[in-house]
């Protein structure tokens, strides 16, 4: 995964001003795709089932080509690569500008071009090999997932006072999803390159599921062993600990549990005192990029002036955002 210097550099300043400005809204798009005139531009939009994050994004996409005036036609979620490649078929005989896709499998993404042949695909939340990417051509918009296991692994580290050893809990999404790999090893490199002997006392998946982490956590406990602190890769799970714990009367206040989203129920838990910490996650910053992105292609053939563009062309990162009880008000 390839994430240019200079690119970096904004995205961290970035994140510096979200950090310290109100952000209002759920899910603030990262820049105003009203602005960018669309007109004329065909868009289709294929995903995989959906889940509350990616109905979102779907959503958002929808709603920014519509203020973009981009056509923008949703095909039904996919329950199979094999769907998917129908739809991708079908959108290329009839003549769309781009195709915005989600694929069910990263890995079919060069499949999913062979077929696109000279339409462009933007792809989104589940990120495709660097391998399968061609800039101006076969892109991938969404979030640097390594910022985001960063940021959850150096607030856990500050929070319990910068310990030189931790206990930690790890439940990770579905196995084998590129934004599960990346946070799971962004996490493990942050306490490696600090010098913190981290040991892993539980390392689970729970396929990004409230329930499952809910019942992981508990079979967890079983074990009777010490933890310092339950490390999740989205909000969902995290959720699934604090219910765990409430319902066992663990107090969540001594415990740091961290997500990643800050969906509303996520923020929510942080204001209540359950979650202590999550990154925010713009689904509207994403879907507005994915527009902005389909319009340059369709109408300039290259993405080279679109907001957070990398140098090689490949890439669109929307920040990620800390956010703790200081802020976690301020996104709902």
């Amino acid at each position: 995964m390839k994430k240019c210097i200079s690119t970096r550099l904004i995205s961290i300043l970035a994140v510096c001003i979200l950090t310290i400005t109100t952000i209002t809204g759920c899910g603030k798009a990262s820049s105003d795709s009203g602005s960018i005139d669309g007109s004329g531009v065909k868009v289709f939009f294929s995903t995989l089932t959906l889940d509350d994050f990616k109905e979102l994004i779907m959503n958002s996409v929808a709603e920014a080509g519509a203020k973009s005036e981009v056509t923008v036609d949703l095909g039904a979620p996919c329950a199979s690569v094999d769907e998917q490649v129908v739809q991708i078929r079908d959108a290329v005989s009839k003549g769309y500008d781009a195709i915005i896709c989600n694929p069910v499998d990263a890995d079919t993404a060069l499949q999913l071009e062979v077929i696109a042949g000279d339409t462009p695909i933007i792809f989104t939340n589940t990120q495709p090999s660097e391998d399968h990417l061609k800039p101006d051509k076969y892109i991938y918009v969404g979030s640097y997932e390594i910022d985001a296991g960063t940021m959850q692994a150096e607030y856990v580290w500050k929070t319990l006072g910068n310990p030189k050893s931790l206990n930690v809990v790890l439940f990770q999404g579905q196995p084998g999803h590129p934004a599960a790999i990346s946070r799971t090893k962004s996490v493990k490199n942050f306490f490696k390159k600090n010098g913190v002997d981290a040991n892993y006392v539980f390392n689970d998946t729970a396929y990004w599921d409230t329930q499952k982490a809910a019942d992981g956590f508990k079979t967890f406990l079983k074990t009777q062993q010490d933890y310092d602190c339950v490390i999740c890769n989205n909000d969902s799970m995290a959720l699934g600990v604090v219910q765990a714990m409430n319902e066992l009367g663990i107090d969540t206040s001594k415990v740091p549990v961290v997500g990643i989203d800050a969906t509303v129920d996520g923020c929510q838990s942080i204001l209540d005192g359950g979650m202590q910490f999550t990154v925010y996650q713009s689904a509207t910053g994403q879907g507005a990029a994915c527009i902005e992105a389909a319009v340059a292609l369709a109408k300039k053939g290259t993405i080279k002036d679109v907001e957070y563009v990398t140098n090689d062309k490949m890439y669109v990162w929307v920040p990620f955002v800390p956010v703790d009880k200081s802020n976690a008000g301020s996104i709902q």
